[in-house]
Order: C-alpha cells, then structure tokens, then sequence
C-alpha cells in the first residue's frame, strides 16, 4: 500500500506569521551577504515580481486606504528585498559574468540584442518612476497627512458633540476616535516610506552604472576580453539586471500613488468606482464615440481605426441607455408593488407606531428654535448631552437620549418637558435676551427688563438685552443664557423624575454592568432569591429621595446579604441606604464648614409617629399631621435663615421612611436620614428641633 504523500499544512502554518516574518528579514539582510546560486536567484526574482503584482491587485480591490495599513511596512520590505536581489545579481554579474537566467532573459527579449536601446529603456523607466510617479505620490502623501492632521481636532469635537447629543454611544466615539488616530498615523507613514521608492530608483541607477563600469573593467583587465566584447556582455546582463529589478519597482509605485490617490468609497473597489463614474453616462459616450468617427473623416488620418473605436464606444452607450431605461421601468414597477404593499398595511402600521411614546422629550416653540440650531450659535443640544453625562455621575444610571423638537401649537417662546408623552415641567425664555437674577435684593441696584421668574426654583429675574449683561454683572446680577435657563430647568426636573424615568431595562443594563467586574455577586442575588422587578423598585425608592446609585456594587452587596432576611421591600430599601450612606452624607455636607446641618425630632413627636405605623401606612390625627408640618417647617427656614444651607432632617431607623412619605408632598426637597445613616467621621451641626405645643395640636384639631 503506497504511503500518501505530505502535503504542506498552511493553516499550521500561517499561525506562525510572526516567525516566517523574522526569518524572511534576515534572509532579506543575509542575501546582501551571502553570494547566492542563479538557480536560487532566478526563484527569488520571479518572486519579487509575483510579490510586485500581489500588492498592485490589493491595493485596487481597497475601497479605502485604512483597508491596507500594513502598505508602508510592506513597501520598507519589498525596497530591501529589491535591493537585495540588486546586490546579489550584480555580484554573480562581476564575478562569473552571469546572473541566471531570468536576468539573461529580460536581457535578451527586452532589448532584443541591441544593448543601447535597452540602456535607454532602462532610463525611461527610470524616469517614468521616478519623477512621475513617484514624485506624484510623495506630494499627495505629504498634503493627506498635512490635512488629516490639521483636522484632526475638528472631527475630535465633533465626536464629543455626537457623543454629547446621544447620537452615539461611548464604544461608538471610541472605535471613531481609534479611526481617527490610524488615518493620522497612516498618512503621516505613508509621507516618509514614499521616500523609500525615490530611495530606490536613485540607488537603481547607482548599481547600473556601477555595473557597466565595474564590468567593463573586470572584462578587459582581468578576464582578457576585448573591448567590445566586454561592453556587449556586462551591458546587456545590466540592463537585464536593471529591467528586471525597476518592473516590479514601477509596479510598486504605481500601487503607491493609486494607494495614496484613493477616496473612501464604502464597500467598492477601484474598478467599481472608475466603472460607475467614467462609464455610466451614456450621453457622454455617445458624444465621445461621434467625436472619434468624425475625427476618422478627416482626409489624413487612418480611417478605420477612428470609426472602428468610435463605433465601439458609441454602441455602448447605445446599450448602456437601452439598460438604464429598462432599470428606471422595473424601478418604477418595484416601487409601485412596495407602495401597494405599504398601503395594504398602512392601517395596522399606524396604530402601531401612535403605540410608540417617547421616553424623554423637549418641545420648544418656534421662537426658541434658534437655541438647537449650531449655525445659529445654539448650544441647547451639547447641552443636553452633558446633562445626560452629568446625571449618569450624580444618579448612577444612563438617562435615555432626549428627543428634541418644535412644536407649532406651543407659544413662541414656550417649551414643555414630557415623560412618556405627558408633560412634566413647562417654562416661558426669549431666545435673543439673558436672563439676569437678583440673588442680593439690597446689594444690586435696579436695572430694565421684563420682570418674569426663573422656572427651575421660581427666583425672581429680569429679561435683559445682550447690550445690558455687562451693565447687569457690574451691578451684581447673575447672568445666563437662554440654553442655560432650560438646561438648568431640565436638570432639575430630570432629578425629581429619576425615580419614574429608570425603567427596567435600564436596571437590566446595570446588572449587566456589574456582572463584567462582579459575575458572582450579581448571579447570586438575581434572579433569585431577587427578581429584576424588586431591585427596579429598590433603586425607585432611592431614586425618588434622590440617593445616587452609582455605587451599585456595595448596593447589591447590601441586598444579597438582607434578602435572606426579608424581602420586604421598604426594609431592603433601607438597608440599601444604609450601605450607601457615605455617600448620601457626602451629598448633604456644608461645603464650607463640612459638616451636615440638621434638624431633629422630639422623642414625643417619634413615639406619636412609631405609634402610628400600620401595615396600610401612617395613622395619625389631621390636627396632630397639620401641626408637625407646620412646625417642620418652620425650622427648616429658621435654619436656613441661620445657617445659610438647607439643612437634613435627623429621625429613628424605625420611622425614617414613614416620616419622610408623610413630608414628601409639602416638602419634596427636604431630605430625611436615620441616624444609623450618619458616620462616626461624620460632623453634625444641630440647627433645631422640631416640637408641637399641647395646645397647638389641639387647636389644629
């Protein structure tokens, strides 16, 4: 039985490309060392032109050049095994008068015998890569990594700005910007390995010369040879030498310049594009082909060559109208037969997308329309996108993207806030005026404008004339644009609303977050003994007393430990609170004095509160419910009035979430902590006690 014969495992083979890189270099190096046999030598040139050839059919099937990165390092390494092959070849010429027979053959067919002619081909050869080509592609390197370079900034901030907008999302702008730095790197290679190629044809025409010379000299001096003999044999094994190296050289550089001169076209080659933008015309081919048979009329010129080209060339546009014709009748038959389909489904189709409602959404009228229009120096979008960064660091969550439009049933100046199609927040600004407050009503003098309110915390304010803003920061205004104003609105009805904009995807998404640093802490906890839909309510329930969630690892700790105890949601909520409560602190610190300014509870008002905790919720008397909010407050504005901040309510672990679910509707932005919440590195500042009179409650009752 014969043995099946070996056969060379590529696959295997390929996987070790850094290897046979290595080795390839050396041998490159070596052969400029090593004298080489011709047998060997025929092989090696019949590969570096394959290899010429190889580069030439990639670079026309790139549609664009990022495409072909490697392209410089592959020009370095073609030049030194061109050069090598130069060094080798003219050793075997000067020392046995032969180079193999590839060098002989291009010597002999190329030139035909006639050794001038060959040198002069060889020149124009020379000439043709040298100051045409490679000429042309060095410049056109240099000018595409001059500019590529010089716009680099811009296209940076506009992937901030798309980045900003939601347009894109961060794995987007980074693949973008990696993009951007590879063209800047690719340009600016591709400016220095042209020089090579110009490298190249110089030291082709070096070794020529050398050639003919040293040959002359070994012919006559050493080997006896008459002069004439000496000049046909060296000259004619050079120029074959010389052709056989500066064909594929020129076929590299034309690869270069097509490389360097290529536009970005998606998902088409060369050919394709040349073919749809030079062919496609019929008219222009009709004219062309006119043109060249009534050249070929012309007494003096050859006759059939004009009309027979001419013929050829208007019979295809002849054809190629006859085929656009036919493509624009079966267009139009596609499109009628997609309109009937379409109009089959219009009804089912409509009522499914009046379905659809939008998360997040800012109309605007059409007076304000200028504040998202970026040539018109709107800033309102880029400002939106860093609200949406501002609010993924402050609440812990990614807001959905805000869908901004114009709505020409609002007021001109009006714009409307709405979640889930209903509106939340509304707001009156002029586009064209800043709005100035007076933050110091005894320390600013007056100024005109038209008296309105701010709309995000109902500050008195004035609209004022671009011309006035300087006048009205001398006098001690706070200045802000229109954009400003609605952000500022925005943000803080974003805030109020976290708790109803985090969906369950969104807490989906932020298990998925967890689970890349933290698999086993997220697989322990949900699906079981959590679901998604307990946690989503865990993290309502912070978000609605604005606690941040970004901490969702200690979050979570705190939930897979407690859940084994309860699942009860208002309890894990607190639990939750407590294994977030530096930050909560942190969130409520004087930034001046850092310390967290306070107000407490009198132990009756907490017993009162204790006593009346049902399972169904608080069971008090209005009497004893109208004082307690009175008196609540009337210490947060004397301690405001006192300390200059807004200052936290203090209450017992046991009735921390029923008290604040009491005061939440008159005072939404108090916040109440335990005082299991507060540190031991914590600093408190007391500034009240909250106390109802006997006879105050009785009398409310």
């Amino acid at each position: 039985m014969a043995e099946p014969t070996p056969q060379l495992n590529w696959k295997a083979l390929m996987k070790h490309n850094d290897v046979l890189l290595s080795i390839g270099m050396v041998l490159i190096i070596g052969m400029m060392l090593i004298p080489l046999p011709s047998p060997l030598l025929d092989v090696l040139l019949t590969i570096n032109i394959a290899f010429s050839v190889t580069i030439l059919m990639v670079t026309l099937n790139t549609s664009e050049p990022l495409q072909y990165s490697t392209f410089p390092t592959i020009l370095l390494m073609a030049t030194l095994f061109r050069l090598g092959l130069n060094v080798s070849t003219t050793r075997l010429i000067l020392l046995h008068g032969d180079a193999g027979q590839v060098v002989a053959a291009f010597g002999d067919f190329v030139i035909g015998g006639n050794y001038v002619v060959g040198l002069l081909i060889f020149v124009i050869l020379i000439i043709i890569n040298f100051i045409v080509i490679t000429n042309g592609a060095g410049r056109v390197s240099e000018v595409a990594a001059r500019f590529t370079l010089d716009a680099m900034p811009g296209k940076q901030l506009s992937i901030d700005a798309d980045l900003n907008a939601g347009l894109i999302n961060d794995q987007e702008a980074k693949d973008r910007r990696v993009k951007i730095q590879r063209e800047a790197d690719f340009y600016g290679t591709m400016d220095g390995a042209s020089k090579f190629v110009k490298g190249d044809a110089i030291a082709g025409i070096i070794i020529t010369i050398i050639n003919i010379v040293g040959g002359l000299i070994i012919g006559i001096v050493q080997l006896g040879m008459p002069l004439a003999e000496s000049a046909a044999t060296f000259t004619s094994l050079t120029i074959g030498d010389g052709l056989v190296s500066q064909i594929p050289a020129l076929v590299i550089s034309t690869a270069t310049g097509i490389l360097v001169t290529r536009v970005s076209a998606a998902d088409n080659s060369l050919g394709d594009e040349i073919g749809l933008q030079m062919f496609n015309n019929p008219k222009i081919l009709g004219i062309v082909g006119g043109l060249i048979v009534a050249l070929g009329a012309i007494p003096g010129l050859p006759t059939i060559p004009f009309i027979l080209i001419g013929g050829m060339i208007g019979t295809s546009g002849f054809f190629l109208n006859k085929e656009q014709k036919e493509q624009v009748v079966q267009a139009k038959k596609a499109e009628q037969e997609k309109k009937a389909v379409q109009k089959k489904k219009a009804t089912s189709d409509n009522v499914m997308d009046l379905l659809h409602v939008e998360t997040l959404e800012l109309e605007i009228g059409y007076r304000l329309v200028p504040l998202i229009e970026a040539e018109s120096g709107g800033d309102l979008l880029e400002r939106i996108g860093q609200i949406r960064r501002q609010m993924a660091t402050e609440l812990g969550f990614v807001l959905p993207s805000v869908r901004v439009r114009d709505n020409l049933q609002l007021p001109p100046n009006q714009y409307s806030v709405k979640l889930r199609g209903i509106t939340i927040a509304q707001g009156d600004v002029m586009a064209d005026m800043w709005l100035a407050m007076n933050t110091d009503p005894e320390g600013t003098e007056e100024i005109q404008g038209i008296e309105t309110k701010e709309p995000a915390f109902g500050l008195p304010a004035l609209w004022i004339q671009a011309d006035q803003k300087e006048e009205a920061e001398v006098s001690g205004y706070t200045v802000v644009s229109s954009s400003a104003v609605v952000s500022t609105h925005l943000t803080e009805t974003l805030k109020r609303y976290a708790a109803e904009i985090l969906s369950r995807q969104d807490v989906q998404s932020l298990l998925d977050n967890v689970k890349r640093s933290n698999d086993t802490l997220v697989a322990d906890l949900v699906p079981d003994p959590l679901t998604v839909a307990e946690v989503h309510m865990i993290l309502q329930n912070l978000l609605q007393e604005k606690v941040s969630i970004r901490d969702m690892v200690s979050l979570l700790e705190a939930l897979s430990y407690h859940c084994r105890v309860s699942k009860d949601i208002d309890y894990l909520t607190e639990q939750a609170r407590m294994a977030l409560s530096r930050s909560i602190c942190k969130q409520h610190l004087n930034s001046d004095t850092q310390e967290l300014p306070v107000i407490t509870l009198a132990p009756d008002i907490e017993e009162e509160i204790f006593q009346g905790m049902t399972e169904n919720g608080l069971a008090l008397g209005g009497g004893f419910t109208q004082s307690l909010l009175q008196a609540v407050s009337q210490e947060v504005e004397n301690a405001m009035a006192t300390l200059g901040v807004q200052p936290v309510i203090l209450s017992n672990a046991r009735i921390r979430l029923s008290f604040r679910r009491l005061i939440e509707r008159s005072l939404p932005q108090i916040a109440v902590l335990s005082y299991n919440e507060i540190g031991p590195s914590v600093r408190v500042a007391t500034a009240g006690v909250v106390q109802i009179q006997p006879n105050q409650a009785v009398a409310n009752g």
